[in-house]
């Protein structure tokens, strides 16, 4: 497949992204686990089908130590056994915020009581910059059909 857009060599996309990435910096920086963190990019990207992000946060959660169990379990998270209670509170509102237009209503005051019985404000803070983040970046790849396939953990740092 090739892409629509090169988004190395476009000026326009180039600088909005080089935003989008500092303000990532803010949520790698904050009290959020790394684990959760790579989690919830999983799940969004997993409901928004962006294969450019799934082969970057699926490495690079590797990289971090993740197990292949847990990653392979991501999209079924209810049924296993694997996940922490925090972490099942992250991927319900990353699920909950990635489908907004699925849901009358938006975020659920219940997931969001949830994610606050685990999470303090900070975290919370991160968790939504992070949920919305990623899907902006799966919006951009899916928009312009990035594909997916040679990301290696660290080089776009």
């Amino acid at each position: 497949m090739e892409p629509r857009l090169n988004l190395f060599e476009n000026a326009v996309i180039g600088k909005t992204l080089k935003h989008f990435i500092a303000a990532n910096k803010a949520i790698v920086g904050s009290a959020l686990p790394t684990a959760t963190q790579e989690l919830v990019k999983i799940r969004a990207s997993q409901i928004n089908g962006c294969a450019g992000c799934l082969d970057m946060h699926t490495k690079d959660a590797v990289a971090a130590g993740e197990t292949s169990v847990r990653l392979n379990l991501v999209a079924a998270w209810r049924e296993a056994k694997v996940f922490t209670d925090a972490e099942r509170a992250a991927l319900e509102l990353a699920e909950e915020g990635t489908r907004i237009a699925d849901a009358a209503g938006g975020v659920s005051d219940e997931v969001w009581a949830n994610a606050a019985k685990h999470y303090d404000e900070d975290q919370l803070a991160a968790l939504v910059a992070l949920i919305a983040l990623i899907n902006t970046f799966n919006r951009v790849n899916v928009i312009t059909q990035q594909p997916a396939g040679d990301y290696q953990p660290g080089m776009f740092d």
